[in-house]
């Protein structure tokens, strides 16, 4: 079993996090100036699960122009992290680039969301990283 230290003593971190989370904001820029891989423009859902069990993820996309697109389905590993890059989801549809969306993200088991975007159409790269917004059902801890 995992534990942690808190104020208030030591506390259990297995199922730590939500169900359901969305992030309202998505856009994946379609030019990149660097090279290689860690230089490309890009949307991540940074994703945690510290429960023993993996967490089984699908996420939609919905866009100001059209019907959403989705499930894209991912697997977090249990007690481990899935850094995803929306760039890297192809089924049901790649996730276009220069186009505006925000995702919902639900898992069958409860995990933590961040969100991050690489910009690099400037040679000054440009990082930004939010918490999603937890909407689904919170888990207990003891």
């Amino acid at each position: 079993m995992l534990s942690a230290a808190a104020d208030e003593g030591t506390r259990d971190v297995d199922h730590l996090g939500r169900t359901t989370w969305i992030i309202a904001e998505g856009y994946i820029p379609p030019e990149s100036t660097g090279e290689g891989r860690a230089f490309v423009s890009h949307e991540t859902a940074c994703m945690l699960n510290t429960g023993p069990a993996p967490a089984n993820v699908e996420i939609t996309l919905f866009f100001p122009d059209r019907e959403p697109v989705g499930p894209y389905r991912v697997v977090v590993p249990p007690r481990r992290t899935l850094h995803q890059r929306f760039n890297d989801l192809h089924e049901p549809e790649p996730v276009p680039k220069g186009s505006d969306y925000a995702s919902v993200i639900v898992s069958d088991v409860p995990i933590v969301v961040q969100h991050t975007r690489l910009d690099s159409r400037q040679p000054a790269l440009a990082l930004l990283s939010t918490i999603a917004f937890p909407a689904g059902t919170a888990a207990s801890v003891t």
